[in-house]
Formats: structure tokens, sequence, C-alpha cells
């Protein structure tokens, strides 16, 4: 049960929200830290989230979460791993590549040149709140099912396999991110490999034959 109501969370923080539109990523994060539900956990590990003045902080002791790295390369505490960043479930490395702003100059040109992008890029139904340690993990990988025990980040349920560039979310977790992926798709076209769309549609199906049967005595 409280995995199901961790999943609930997650879809209410963007998806009853997905008329709202911003013209900058900027404008977009502001929105969302403001309307922020007190009740929202983190994406990939289910963590409460606390106002730390405008910032958003994590709660591990709420769920377990330990930072892969605690520090940086170089010495440096890892301050990634103590705050809550807004992920973009479809990379914007993903959807940009798919537009010609992005072959003739990156990220930097789409932003500087393309409406489009920069209205992929604020669009709240493909945002929400994850533990700046694994976005940084995370970084443009595709997802998929990894072998063996989540152990990477504490109790925390999340695998990254670095060598293959797969990122295996939560179970609470992959029907929001199913959902944000083929919202993507209706919405801006979004190309999504056949393998890719089988696993979302996976992912759905199993969310909805999780559901609690409210008829049942």
């Amino acid at each position: 049960m409280p995995h199901l109501i961790i999943a609930l969370v997650l879809c209410c923080v963007s998806f009853n929200l997905y008329a709202e539109q911003f013209t900058s990523f900027y404008s977009a994060k502001k929105h969302l830290i403001k309307t922020l539900p007190d009740n929202a956990t983190s994406l990939y590990c289910g963590c409460n989230i606390k106002h730390q003045g405008k910032k958003l902080v994590p709660d591990p002791n709420s769920c377990g979460y330990v930072p892969r790295n605690a520090v940086t390369r170089s010495g440096k505490p890892n301050v990634r791993a103590t705050r809550i960043e807004w992920e973009h479930i479809v990379p914007a490395w993903e959807f940009g590549h798919q537009l010609q702003c992005w072959q003739n100059g990156g990220r930097k040109n789409c932003i500087k040149t393309s409406a489009q992008f920069r209205k992929m890029e604020a669009d709240i139904n493909n945002l929400a709140p994850a533990i700046g340690e694994i976005n940084a993990d995370r970084s443009n990988y595709r997802f998929g099912m990894i072998a063996g025990n989540a152990n990477q980040y504490g109790n925390c349920q999340v695998k990254v396999n670095f060598k293959r560039r797969v990122i295996e979310p939560p179970a609470y977790s992959r029907k929001r991110i199913a959902d944000a992926y083929f919202y993507m798709q209706k919405t801006y076209g979004l190309k999504i490999s056949t393998k890719q769309q089988q696993l979302f549609k996976t992912w759905q199906n199993q969310a909805i034959a999780q559901r609690p049967n409210n008829n049942r005595l």
C-alpha cells in the first residue's frame, strides 16, 4: 500500500497540472517548486521532500537513501545528493536530438533558436522531482530492466548500469515514466523505439493489474 500511495502522489505532481504551459525550463521549475504538494515524494526513491528556503531537499530518513558518492572526486561534499532537482523523464537530449536545432549546436542552440524545444523542455508533464545525484547518474540513459538487487543508493530501489547506459526505476514510478513518454509522443511526435514502447506498455498494464479492487469486500 505505501508504494501505491507514492505512485499516486508522483502522478498528481505533474499530470494534474497538464494545462499549464511555460516558455522556459526556469519558469516551469519555479512554478513546480511553489505548487509542490506537501506529500510529494521523489521519483526514484520515494523520499519525502522538504522546503528549505526557496530550495527543495530530500529527507533520506524517510526512504533509506544513501548517496552512491557522498563526496566528489575532488573531495568536496556531493551537494547534488542533498537537493531535489527537476528531472526530465524524457531527457532533453532525447527529444532534442529529434529536432534540427540540436544538430546545429546542441541544447544551447535549441534554447536560443527553437520555440518548440523550449516548450518541450518546459512541459511540466515531463518533469518530476528527483534526488540530484540520481538525476546526474541517470544522465540520458534509456529505461530498462537490470538483473540483481538494487543496492547502489541504500534502500532506494533504483538501479543504474553505467556500462549498458540503462536505468531501472522502482516499480511504483514505472507507470509515471511510461505515461510521460506516451504523452510526449502524442503531444510532440516524439519517436520511441518499438522495444521501449513495449516496455512502457507493460509497465502501464502492470500498474493497472496492481490497482486495489474497490468492489472487493
